[in-house]
């Protein structure tokens, strides 16, 4: 969409926006939308004016629903139309007919009512028409809101131009009492055809400035693809929710006429003559219109934006029920001749009008915005169908209690009315608290954008599933791929799975499926892979047969392993075979494969090495091999690093857990290290913590530690990860929220509780106070954004400082999306989070679904931050008020304010902040630069010495001696080159 209105905007119009609820880009759409409905609505107030009191006067109230009936029939003709157009022609150009045709009949009406024979049919055909017109323009506009407008938008503007029909609503009302001392009814149609043409050109001026806002094609019918689940899945998903909405339509189209039939019985029965009934008529309405306008302009989208869509929507059938209930119990008093009835019939209209055309008004495009916009202006189209037919039940229903009624004496037709009406309000309830779930589901699959997790599966079925996929011939690829889904699925039980079809198994996925069984071998199994073993059989799967059967028996036959020790046996095999001796064998037999191992652990040959060690790995103690763990540490070989790191971990070497920490630190043994570690358990544990909150270790090694930890899952380790959750910052933070988050995925394939009992110690109020911490210090970084402006601190340093603080503003950003997920389902806030990142229609999908999902009082503060459109520091500031109060402060008071949460900030951005105060010579605490000089990143204590070297000379020399040997070569090459100047100017 272009841009409505420049940003630079004078200070008056800017207030009327925020008075508003209003964003300048919003604007030109807002005004051009407001006008059009303004004007359409304000004819075809005049006309439903002048045709009730032609119609009353002339039919009575008792035809009204032969009216419904014929209103239905055409209404349904019309909706119809506006659908056969759509796959005719553009929709910019089905608007502008629609308008035309609702127009131009008006005309032809009025040459009828001036021909007295066609007079009485006229007046029929002139409210019906009315009636017909009146839904359709509703149509027409929410077509138009839900193209120039996204899901955020459209809750802001919708309530200021739905205000249109309350403008038009005022206007009509109290111009129409002037205009009938002037004019009889029967003119008063001219006035209609003028200004409803006035309407259709402001129309015709809309498609053509925003002309790419609309489909350049016709439409045509979409059909969602049955190619894959998910497709068909939000195929269903849609279906269900056009159904609860056709309910939500349908109930309330019932209702408002069902209520206008009531009304309009009781002003009958008031036997007013045609000029007051219209004068009554034009005042109720001017009231009402001024009462409506006030609470469209000022209220609605607030309230809205507060109570959220659903629970606003709520309010109308609510007080529906309540005020029936009221007419059938309380016996209201007469006021002015008039009966206790018709004033509460009085104050019913007031009532469903009132909220009707302003807050379920407000409500009616929004609840359009989760179907995709494909279909959406088809779905429009029906509903607009199934208002009408919604008309003609209303008719028939009444006619049916009527002469029930007359049959029947034991009840008033009023009293059956009125339990109908709090009825159809009580459903109405229902149907909004159906429509919410619904609502929220779509909304979340359509953004996700058809992407499926394993919760979406019943892990049975996907067993049983991927089991039958196994046994039936197929793509060694798909298997293997398989198999390794089973093994998340079910990594206790997998023996149970693959053990059965090994034999039928190709050699490669023969070993994979050992390999895996080996994690949890099982003796009720061994007999399967007992009948792999054989000499033919290929090394790497004999190796592991072997292996798996002796770790599952107790009680063999050791002298089955000797044949395996022969060295023209594969080193694979002979290694195993030897572990296993020299696990079960006797003193002697345990020398021998001691012995053996030996040779095979300094051999010249890499893979008997490597061999040799993953026997090591397999044995339950070393013996006195551990002599040759040093140089096979230091080995040329890269396997057999890896291979020795893995046999220190199933060994339990304790003195060379320090090898394992630092195998860490290097990319080309970090996998192995960080599978040994891992395998370690809750022994790992301690120096891993220690490792992970050294704050002068690397932060790829810091990472890898709590990595590690995640990847132990015990009890004890997802404990360890909470608790330091609510200590660790930054980095840190997101780190172990990423690894928690993964655990919790895992969780569903997993089945362990121990996840959920490590958060419970966390629970809900420690996420929102996690939560409330990282709004509080965005709200100090927007702060210090705001006074530290370009226009008030200018420069290049000032400039490094202010894309500081917007990196850590998307940092603590990325941390409420990550914590968020633990309070709500995590697929939800991902697929807000995949919309946040895109177009502006995207962003406003994003930001619907996080509205409609959270439930904490920061809500409304996270809302802002991640809605873009709001630019402005001090609505974000205003937001934010409840945790952060902001007091304007001068640059250097805010800059020295930040450097009080230096442990807060980033390391880039506290050497920004020593820069910014080196170049514009403002004054830090020494404590402050005392505990930098001291910081584990050497760019910082770089920085807090050029600070220093400007701020204090006199104190620099004595500090340059301590740091003479900084572990930096560039912070010592510094410290010299300082020491030199000063010795220079001595």
């Amino acid at each position: 969409m272009q841009s409505d209105f420049s940003y630079s905007q004078p200070q008056w119009l800017q207030k009327i926006f925020t008075a508003l609820n209003l964003r300048p880009e919003e604007g030109h759409r807002t005004l051009l939308l407001f006008t059009f409905y303004t004007f359409m609505s304000m004819g075809i107030m005049w006309l439903e004016v002048s045709s009730a009191a032609l119609f009353l006067d002339k039919y009575g109230a008792k035809t009204l629903p032969l009216i419904y009936l014929f209103t239905a029939l055409v209404g349904v003709s019309l909706g119809s139309v506006y659908s056969w157009l759509q796959r005719l022609l553009p929709l910019r150009q089905v608007i502008v007919l629609i308008a035309l045709l609702m127009t131009l009949p008006i005309g032809l009406f009025r040459i009828g009512l001036g021909v007295e024979v066609w007079a009485a049919p006229t007046i029929f055909a002139l409210r019906l028409w009315m009636e017909a017109i009146t839904n359709l323009n509703e149509l027409n506009l929410s077509v138009l809101a839900n193209q120039l407008f996204n899901i955020r938008e459209i809750k802001r503007t919708f309530p200021l131009i739905s205000s249109g029909n309350l403008v038009a609503d005022i206007l009509s009302g109290f111009t129409l009492f002037a205009l009938l001392t002037v004019l009889d009814v029967n003119n008063v149609v001219y006035l209609v055809l003028g200004i409803m043409l006035v309407a259709t050109g402001v129309l015709f001026y809309i498609s053509k400035t925003y002309e790419h806002a609309f489909p350049d094609s016709k439409r045509r019918t979409v059909e969602l693809s049955n190619a894959n689940f998910s497709a068909r899945r939000l195929r269903k998903l849609i279906r269900r929710y056009v159904l609860l909405l056709l309910s939500f339509f349908v109930i309330a189209q019932m209702l408002l006429y069902l209520v206008e039939y009531q009304y309009f019985l009781q002003l009958e029965a008031q036997e007013f003559s045609i000029d007051a009934m219209a004068k009554f008529l034009g005042i109720f309405t001017g009231v009402l219109g001024l009462m409506e306008l006030l609470t469209q302009l000022f209220t609605s989208s607030r309230l809205i934006e507060r109570l959220g869509l659903f629970m606003t929507a709520g309010l109308l059938p609510a007080l529906m029920a309540i005020f029936s209930c009221l007419c059938l119990v309380v016996s209201l008093p007469a006021v002015g001749g008039a009966t206790g009835l018709f004033i509460g019939l009085i104050l019913l209209k007031f009532i469903d009008e009132w909220l009707r055309y302003t807050i379920v008004a407000s409500s009616r495009p929004v609840l359009f915005q989760p179907v995709p916009a494909q279909p959406r202006a088809k779905i429009q189209s029906l509903v607009g169908v199934a208002e009408s037919i919604a008309i003609g039940i209303v008719g028939i229903g009444i006619l049916l209690v009527m002469a029930l009624a007359n049959h029947i004496n034991w009840m008033q037709g009023s009293s059956i009315f009125l339990f109908i009406t709090l009825g159809l309000s009580l459903l109405w309830l229902g149907s909004i608290f159906l429509l919410r779930s619904q609502y929220l589901n779509l909304l979340v699959l359509t953004a996700e954008r058809g992407l499926l997790s394993f919760s979406d599966a019943s892990l049975r079925v996907l067993k049983q599933a991927i089991i039958e996929a196994l046994d039936k011939p197929g793509p060694e690829a798909d298997k293997r791929s398989l198999i390794e889904l089973l093994t998340q699925i079910e990594p206790r039980s997998i023996s149970e799975v693959l053990a059965p079809m090994l034999s039928e198994l190709s050699p490669n996925l023969q070993q994979q499926s050992l390999e895996t069984m080996l994690v949890y071998p099982d003796p009720t199994f061994t007999g399967y892979v007992d009948a792999l073993i054989y000499p033919s059989q290929e090394p790497s799967i004999l190796a592991l047969a072997l292996r798996y059967v002796w770790l599952t028996q107790q009680d063999g036959d050791v002298h089955q392993l000797k044949p395996y020790l022969k060295p023209s046996i594969d080193p694979a095999v002979r290694g195993t075979a030897a572990s296993m001796m020299l696990r079960h064998g006797n003193p002697a037999e345990r020398a021998r494969a001691t012995y053996l191992l030996q040779q095979m652990l300094t051999h010249q040959e890499e893979r008997e090495r490597v061999m040799g060690c993953r026997a090591l790995g397999e044995a339950e103690y070393m013996q006195g091999l551990r002599l040759h763990v040093p140089n096979l540490l230091q080995d040329d070989s890269l396997r057999v690093r890896r291979s020795m790191l893995e046999a220190i971990s199933a060994t339990r070497l304790e003195e060379h857990y320090p090898s394992l920490l630092k195998a860490l630190s290097y990319k080309s043994t970090r996998e192995a290290a960080m599978k040994a570690l891992s395998e370690l358990g809750n022994d790992a544990l301690p120096m891993l913590v220690k490792l992970a909150n050294d704050p002068y270790k690397s932060e790829t090694l810091r990472h890898q530690a709590w990595n590690v930890i995640g990847r132990i899952g015990t009890l004890q380790a997802l404990n360890l990860l909470s608790s330091n959750l609510m200590t660790a910052w930054g980095g840190p933070r997101r780190w172990i929220l990423r690894i928690l988050l993964k655990l919790l995925d895992e969780q569903g394939l997993r089945r362990s509780t121990d996840i959920d009992s490590a958060l419970d110690q966390l629970g809900r109020p420690g996420v929102e106070t996690l939560l409330d911490q990282e709004l509080q210090f965005i709200g100090q970084l927007y702060s210090c954004l705001e006074d530290c402006s370009e226009e008030k601190a200018s420069g290049e340093t000032c400039e490094w400082l202010r894309r500081a603080l917007q990196d850590m503003k998307a940092d603590a950003m990325q941390r409420i999306l990550l914590l968020l997920r633990f309070l709500y389902p995590s697929s939800v806030i991902q697929a807000a989070e995949l919309n946040l990142d895109g177009s502006a229609a995207s962003r406003a999908r994003g930001l619907e679904i996080l509205d409609n999902t959270l439930n904490i009082p920061a809500k409304r503060a996270i809302l802002t931050l991640f809605d873009r459109s709001n630019s402005n520091n001090e609505t974000t500031l205003a937001a934010l008020h409840p945790l952060v109060t902001y007091q304007p402060l001068e640059p250097q008071e805010r800059l020295r304010q930040l450097m009080e949460l230096r442990h807060f900030l980033s390391d880039w951005a506290l050497a920004c902040c020593f820069h910014v105060a080196r170049t514009e010579r403002w004054p830090l605490s020494g404590d402050h630069v005392m505990a930098s000089l001291r910081h584990p990143v050497s760019f910082v204590r770089e920085a807090a010495l050029s600070y220093l070297d400007m701020a204090s000379p006199s104190s620099l020399p004595r500090l340059l001696q301590l740091m003479e040997k900084d572990s930096d070569p560039l912070v010592a090459d510094q410290v010299q080159k300082m020491l030199e100047k000063h010795v220079a100017t001595q």
